[in-house]
């Protein structure tokens, strides 16, 4: 009698891991980092001139081109106290967490897409055993190290204009960091959206154009109705002004801890955000 053929198990597939589980990067994210860093060192004068220019035809624009007009800002202090700004002064401390802001959201926007999707870099890196993780945490903290590399040349060509000379600058140095991780972040949200450069038009437009005009950077936010205060109150660039401008100043910003707890909010959150949709697109 013929003994029945048993048939083999089927081999068992791994399930796929899902994409909501908790960061994962291991310390190989550093060499993605000093690899960006290897490729811009060689248009890194080009790129300086690109990302300082702007900001600093603004300041020169407006600072001293409607300085003269202005004269001075009234700024309300804590405990009720009004102090007479100069407009060159109140502008420069917002115009420059505005620079930070850009530089981080292109370098996280246009620069990323551009080694994610068009030139396929990352998909050659994901050959190797660095992780998606730390892929996106490499780009997060190299879009901040642009933003803040930008920062710090504008904020040098401030003090040798004269335009402040308070010790307390050193810790607007960390805040502007700080800033380049919130943007970075934000930035590498849409990034992992976008199915072409065009896309990022509808984030600067609806999106860094009106918070930059709501978060106290050309002009104090108290001229703005009541709701538009209320809104802006929830942006991550008013609480970056209103860390930098008090150290202009030589001041202490009030409420510190609150604005470095939301920046540090939005960074996280936009982070986990970023990566959940990356490893999301990357999964298809």
């Amino acid at each position: 009698m013929a003994t029945p053929t048993t048939l083999p198990e089927p081999p068992r597939v791994a399930p796929a891991r899902t994409v909501w589980h908790p960061p994962r990067p291991t310390r190989r994210f550093a060499a993605v980092w000093l690899r960006n860093l290897l490729v811009w060192r060689k248009l890194a004068i080009p790129s300086l001139v690109g990302n300082i220019a702007e900001p600093l035809i603004w300041l020169v624009a407006f600072g001293y081109g409607m300085g003269a007009l202005v004269g001075s800002v009234n700024l309300r202090l804590p405990g009720g106290e009004v102090q007479a700004v100069p407009y060159l002064v109140f502008l420069a401390s917002g115009s420059i967490c505005m620079s930070a802001m850009n530089a981080a959201t292109f370098e996280a926007l246009y620069s990323a897409f551009s080694r994610m999707h068009v030139q396929k870099t990352w998909d050659g890196i994901l050959n190797t055993p660095v992780t998606l993780d730390d892929i996106v945490l490499a780009e997060m903290l190299w879009a901040a190290f642009k933003a803040l590399f930008t920062a710090t040349a504008i904020l040098a060509v401030m003090l040798a204009l004269g335009i402040s000379h308070s010790p307390k600058l050193l810790l607007a140095w960390g805040v502007l960091g700080l800033t380049g991780i919130t943007f970075a972040a934000l930035a590498l949200i849409f990034n992992a959206l976008a199915k072409g450069y065009d896309f990022f038009t509808y984030y600067f437009t609806l999106w860094l154009t009106p918070m930059t005009f709501v978060s106290g950077v050309f002009f104090p936010r108290e001229q703005l109705p009541g709701w538009v205060q209320v809104i802006g109150d929830l942006l991550p660039l008013t609480h970056a002004v209103q860390l930098v401008r008090p150290l202009f100043l030589d001041r202490w910003p009030p409420d510190a801890a609150l604005h470095i707890a939301v920046l540090l909010g939005y960074a996280l959150g936009a982070y986990g955000v970023a990566l959940v949709l990356t490893r999301r697109r990357f999964a298809r």
